[in-house]
C-alpha cells in the first residue's frame, strides 16, 4: 500500500531553523494511567515562556489530543515538542497499524478506539478534528502497518 500524505492548510516548514527549545518523550501504547502528562507539561512550559494565552490553549489541546492517539491507537511512539521564534511544533512518530483511510479519520466521529479505551471514556473520534481545529497546520504520514507520523505547527 502507498504511503499516505494529507496536509492541512498552509504547508509547513518541517525543519524548523533556529530550534530554542527541544523536548522528546516517550509514549507507550494503553498508558492510560499517564496520559495526558505530557501535553500538561508543554502546557505550563509554554506558559513559563509567556506565549498567549489563547496560543497556549490551543496547543495544549492538540497535543493532548495527539498524545491520545498514541496512546490509544499506537504500539508506542514519541512526541517531539519544539519551539523556533516563529513556530509551535508537536511531532508525533509511532509504530503502529497506520491509517488507512485519512479522510475517514478527520471526520468527527470517527474511530478506531478499541473497548477498553471507549469503556475508560476515551475514543470518540474528535481526536484528529479537533487537532486541525486548533492547528494552523497539520501534516499526517502514514503506512499501514507501519505507522503514523503527525506534524502540527503553531504560528507564533
Amino acid at each position: 500500500m502507498l504511503e499516505e500524505i494529507k496536509a492541512f492548510n498552509n504547508e509547513p516548514d518541517n525543519s524548523p531553523e533556529g530550534v530554542l527549545i527541544r523536548h522528546v518523550y516517550s509514549i507507550e501504547a494503553e498508558d492510560f494511567s499517564s496520559a495526558g502528562e505530557v501535553s500538561r507539561k508543554i502546557k505550563n512550559l509554554l506558559k513559563q515562556l509567556g506565549v498567549d494565552s489563547e496560543l497556549v490553549r490551543r496547543a495544549a489541546i492538540a497535543c493532548y489530543e495527539a498524545e491520545l492517539n498514541l496512546v490509544i491507537h499506537s504500539w508506542g511512539g514519541k512526541l517531539t515538542f519544539q519551539v523556533t521564534p516563529n513556530l509551535i511544533q508537536i511531532i508525533t512518530e509511532d509504530e503502529g497499524p497506520g491509517i488507512p483511510d485519512i479522510d475517514l479519520a478527520m471526520k468527527e466521529g470517527y474511530s478506531t478506539a478499541s473497548e477498553l479505551a471507549r469503556e475508560l471514556g476515551f475514543g470518540a473520534g474528535m481526536g484528529l478534528p479537533n487537532i486541525k481545529r486548533c492547528a494552523d497546520t497539520v501534516i499526517i504520514q502514514s503506512k499501514a502497518g507501519q505507522g503514523t507520523k503527525l506534524i502540527i505547527n503553531f504560528n507564533i
